[in-house]
């Protein structure tokens, strides 16, 4: 292993957001970043994790993610085989609050630590490129500067910010100051910002951990107060270290770019050439991904006729098909299809505010969603029953818990499921069932060496998520009589 030197990024990864731009294949229960939108067997969080993984450039990463998703990020790091420190937001105070816990996790390392914010969801396939542009931006951080990354535009973009270059840095050769943060522009301010050589705000900064916490000191006190009473009174759970809620909620929600970038002097710019996409909206991920002689992309299975300029996406078995359309958008997953043109893809986060306002539960909710121990399915739904299929990991355990309103029936069809069912553990084999009757106390756990499968079938005479109650469970979930998550397996 590298020995680890001052002259080392520390690599902090933001990845709270939910990306309702992206619905349906993004939604809260599996945000854009832990989906795999352009590769498809890689998610744009693990891409991120590898980018920042050269051990002569950058430390140990470390990831602050919302409390919901802690499962999934350390489940998405052991796949993409990255160790790092994880630090749960207890709710969305936007990115000074992650900033100022990033610049307080880094000062305990040392007070000139040099720390790498950046988001989880952008797309760089050139990783030499961007760690040498970590490294020579780290030259201004280090003289005191908060710097950023700005890209080269390749159009005249909307949907992003712009930054106007100022004056060189002294003793940093290819360094400027930043003269002016430029919010989205129209059409024709986004060819002005062009032509007069400005570039566009990736979002990604480098500071000083002691530089950051002045500025926030002079900007924003009151949200460095509550990211250092977060991080002071922070627990661990597991391998996770979560704020703390009272402290974390008194932080200001807003922008780090609002909150001391606009504001600060000390704002610095390397510009970089690389290819960059924010994938923001689904017109983005278009864009990122190879296309045909038609200039159609896409993904799973899919079939088209006389059709140009668009995206189809489809998840899943099913077949989608389209005919005689042009420069539109059409995602497919199991429980919710999408139809938008590009243009106007961008509307999709105004349509997912709708479906919520309506209650539908594809606004939030994918049909599989994930847990600690594996996954669940719903097959069907009616009255008095619902039908799921459920895997378990190796070695994963569901809580031990109990139901009022139904009773359930497991049938193995794959593995080997080792069921307690009040005071007796039963090995349950493939084509085996075990019936778990109302009031029973009873859990579910993988003993052997594949994924466990099975079909739980629930018939009572209410079977919603909330009859559910934990007694005991392994992963550190908070045990009550009352439901606490969106299902307490």
């Amino acid at each position: 292993m590298v020995k680890q030197e001052p002259t080392h990024v520390l690599p902090v990864i933001l990845c709270g957001g939910s990306g309702t731009r992206l619905w349906p294949a993004s939604r809260e229960s599996m945000p854009k970043q832990f989906t795999p939108l352009v590769d498809p067997a890689t998610s744009t969080f693990q891409a991120t994790v590898r980018r920042v993984a050269d051990e002569a450039v950058f430390v140990r990463p470390t990831v602050i993610a919302s409390a919901e998703s802690r499962f999934i990020v350390a489940e998405q790091l052991a796949q993409a085989g990255v160790a790092a420190d994880i630090l749960l937001e207890p709710e969305r105070r936007d990115s000074a609050a992650a900033v100022a816990v990033a610049a307080l996790h880094a000062a305990r390392r040392g007070p000139e630590t040099v720390v790498l914010v950046m988001a989880a969801d952008h797309v760089i396939e050139d990783a030499a490129a961007f760690a040498r542009a970590a490294r020579e931006a780290a030259l201004g951080a280090r003289l005191g500067q908060i710097m950023t990354l700005g890209i080269t535009p390749t159009r005249p973009a909307t949907e992003y910010g712009y930054i106007r270059t100022g004056g060189a840095l002294p003793d940093a050769p290819g360094l400027h100051r930043v003269e002016r943060f430029v919010e989205k522009p129209d059409a024709a301010g986004a060819e002005r910002l062009i032509g007069e050589g400005a570039l566009w705000n990736s979002g990604y900064f480098l500071f000083r951990a002691d530089v950051m916490i002045a500025e926030l000191e002079a900007h924003a006190p009151e949200v460095l107060e509550a990211a250092r009473g977060a991080l002071a009174n922070a627990a661990t759970d597991l391998d996770f270290v979560r704020l703390q809620a009272e402290s974390f909620a008194r932080a200001p929600k807003t922008s780090i770019d609002y909150a001391v970038m606009e504001r600060t002097t000390r704002a610095g710019v390397l510009a970089v050439s690389f290819a960059w996409s924010d994938v923001g909206t689904w017109d983005a991920v278009w864009q990122v991904l190879e296309r045909d002689a038609q200039g159609n992309a896409v993904r799973g299975r899919v079939e088209l006729v006389e059709t140009t300029g668009s995206l189809v996406h489809s998840e899943g078995d099913g077949l989608t098909t389209v005919v005689g359309l042009d420069d539109v958008v059409v995602v497919a997953t199991p429980d919710a299809v999408l139809v938008a043109s590009k243009a106007k893809s961008g509307k999709v986060k105004d349509l997912v505010t709708v479906l919520r306002e309506k209650a539908h539960p594809e606004a939030d909710a994918h049909r599989r969603m994930y847990r600690p121990w594996g996954w669940y399915q719903r097959i069907d739904i009616g009255e008095r029953f619902q039908v799921k299929r459920i895997m378990v990991t190796p070695g994963g355990r569901l809580s031990l818990q109990k139901h009022f309103h139904r009773a359930e029936h497991w049938v193995v069809v794959k593995g080997t499921a080792e069921v307690t069912l009040n005071d007796q553990i039963i090995l349950v084999h493939e084509n085996e069932a075990v019936y778990l009757p109302i009031g029973s106390r009873h859990r579910l756990t993988n003993p052997g060496k594949i994924p466990l499968e099975l079909i739980e079938v629930q018939v009572g005479s209410y079977t919603g998520e909330d009859d559910i109650i934990r007694v005991e469970d392994i992963y550190g979930r908070h045990l009550s009589s009352q439901v606490d998550e969106a299902h307490q397996s």
